[in-house]
């Protein structure tokens, strides 16, 4: 594995992780772009943007860029999150050069009035779905409850009205103030062939005008809320809690994501063998989330709305224990281990190495090897884990239940 990084003249940052051994290519523009970057009035354009990015440029139409990738025989998608927008393909590595040309393409689309019409149906029919099935847009709503007026409670899909009143001019002028040069960069992985990507770079984006944007990485205080939202057509009530955690750039987050499987891994964890393992829950976790500026736990739990409330006091008194008596060199241990060998095993497929190399240059602007990883999370010691678990304290937390119940008992 080597590491490689150049900047253009216009800012937009290449990075790549080569691998001549490996027998895939992975390649995608990462966009610091997303849901936390809008303002109340234009809720959604991010994702709605990444719909429209497929619709054509000047040199190709819609057809054209599907069909291209299909001709490639790539793995070729898009998503958006809070913080990012990514446009990836996945190639054997003869590609490199098609792909390339068609990514960088469409990364400045033609924005059809016509086009953007047409696929504001389509993306209100997805917000649509997903809040009619389980669970519910429970996350987002989530979200928004914790973390109140800041950008990062803002729902990544945005709202049926904010996106029926979105117009083409606005999404313009967002992709003007988004999609700089020096806000985007280039990331590879596997079988890359590096002189050739950075002069490829040069042709297809050297040209790119660069223009100012920034990002407010402020953040208020997390609120503590208790909220029941009623599905009355729901068979299952679902349960969902944040908590502050570490941020992307914060040396702590290894101590946290360690602390979030002995709390919450789908099989061996606290929540596993007090709520899955009798039957109590179909399905309970815990996971950490990193942001620039600030991170969040995330409980997790599905079960009938019969046993919604006692799972809840159940789940307040794990959390409750762990605080209080911390956690053991055994769970620790185990902990490391499912962790690493996560890290290892995935780190043989290029297309998740792209997106671990890009979500940390986006992030922090810097690159750890596989390596470099492992040991961090062996590094870890029982000190480290009680001292965020003292700063960051899992039971001041922001509570959603969504299902069918309409009052449930809070168990805080």
């Amino acid at each position: 594995m080597e590491f490689r990084q150049t900047t253009l003249n216009n800012g937009l940052e290449i990075v790549a992780e080569v691998n001549p051994n490996a027998h895939s290519l992975a390649l995608a523009f990462f966009v610091k772009t997303g849901a936390r970057d809008e303002t109340p009035e234009i809720a959604g354009v991010s994702h709605f943007l990444e719909h429209m990015v497929f619709k054509g440029t000047p040199r190709r139409s819609a057809e054209d860029v599907n069909r291209q990738l299909d001709e490639m025989g790539s793995q070729a998608n898009a998503f958006t999150s809070e913080e990012q927008t990514v446009y990836y393909a996945v190639v054997l590595p003869e590609q490199q050069q098609n792909v390339v040309d068609l990514l960088a393409d469409i990364m400045r689309p033609s924005l059809r009035v016509e086009d953007f019409e047409t696929e504001k149906q389509v993306i209100l029919e997805e917000i649509m779905k997903y809040d009619d099935q389980p669970p519910f847009g429970g996350h987002e709503k989530c979200m928004a409850a914790f973390f109140g007026d800041h950008p990062l409670g803002n729902s990544v899909l945005g709202t049926i009205d904010t996106v029926k009143a979105l117009t083409a001019a606005q999404m313009m002028e967002y992709f003007k103030g988004r999609y700089s040069p020096h806000n985007i960069a280039l990331v590879a992985s596997g079988n890359v062939d590096w002189d050739a990507l950075v002069k490829q770079a040069e042709e297809c984006c050297g040209n790119w005008e660069r223009f100012e944007t920034s990002r407010d990485l402020s953040v208020g205080p997390a609120h503590q809320e208790f909220k029941v939202i009623t599905k009355e057509n729901a068979t299952q009530q679902y349960l969902i809690q944040l908590a502050a955690a570490p941020a992307a750039a914060d040396e702590d987050r290894y101590a946290a994501r360690l602390l979030s499987v002995i709390l919450g891994d789908d099989c061996g964890s606290r929540l596993y063998w007090d709520l899955v393992d009798p039957g109590l829950s179909e399905f309970a976790s815990t996971d950490s989330y990193e942001f620039q500026g600030t991170g969040i736990y995330m409980n997790y739990i599905c079960c009938g709305p019969d046993q919604a409330e006692q799972n809840l006091a159940k789940l307040a008194e794990i959390v409750a224990e762990l605080e209080k008596d911390g956690v053991t060199q055994k769970e620790l241990d185990q902990s490391k281990n499912k962790v690493c060998s996560h890290v290892v095993l995935r780190s043989e497929s290029p297309a998740s190495r792209l997106f671990s190399v890009g979500s940390s240059w986006i992030q922090r602007g810097s690159y750890r090897s596989v390596a470099d990883g492992v040991k961090a999370y062996r590094n870890v010691d029982l000190k480290e884990i009680h001292a965020v678990l003292e700063k960051y304290p899992i039971s001041k937390c922001a509570t959603l239940a969504i299902g069918p119940l309409d009052q449930l008992k809070s168990p805080y």
